[in-house]
């Protein structure tokens, strides 16, 4: 997403900037199929080292990447928003859960408190400095003090929906940035 802007005001520019993403849909799909081996990108994105792993969160994410690209571009702070929950919130909320969350949340023991306010601070810290980043460049024109507020709201509704007990039916990676769009979509209609 930050290097978005480098691309050309061209309609095709949004489809150029998901050929990476696309390349890595592919990659994870081959070896998540097994028709390939890579043990690098197996350790890499798995947690458990199974190449089917790669069929679930690692691939949502690719894909979640190719549709804001598509969907929103540089066009809305939907996209953002979206991306930025997903890279920068629920990516951050799992580290520091599993480094600092001895404290779980009493409606889900797999969460702890700490991933879920890492998730809400670095998600919302993440998509008001990316909303910046565009807006300096021109892409937006925000108030600003709206804006907090309505990014605030979003990372707080992604971060409770991140913290629920769904795990095993809805991937965080498919849950938190669709939530987020939803939310960003109707706080941010003009």
């Amino acid at each position: 997403m930050a290097s978005w802007p480098i691309f050309s005001a061209s309609g095709w520019a949004r489809y150029f900037a998901s050929v990476v993403p696309l390349t890595n849909c592919l990659r994870l799909v081959i070896h998540g199929l097994s028709l390939a081996t890579d043990e690098g990108l197996i350790k890499s994105v798995t947690r458990e080292g199974k190449p089917e792993e790669l069929l679930r969160g690692p691939l949502y994410y690719v894909l979640v990447l190719i549709l804001c690209a598509v969907l929103f571009w540089r066009e809305s702070p939907v996209g953002v928003i979206s991306l930025a929950m997903m890279c920068g919130g629920d990516g951050i909320a799992d580290i520091v859960g599993r480094r600092f969350g001895s404290t779980k949340l009493p409606y889900n023991k797999q969460k702890s408190w700490a991933g879920s306010l890492s998730m809400f601070v670095l998600g919302f810290l993440v998509s008001v400095g990316m909303l910046y980043y565009f807006s300096a460049l021109g892409y937006f024109q925000l108030d600003w003090v709206s804006t907090v507020e309505r990014v605030a709201l979003v990372s707080f509704i992604a971060t409770m929906v991140e913290s629920l007990p769904i795990t095993g039916m809805v991937d965080d990676n498919i849950s938190v940035p669709l939530v987020s769009m939803v939310v960003a979509s109707l706080a941010f209609a003009y």
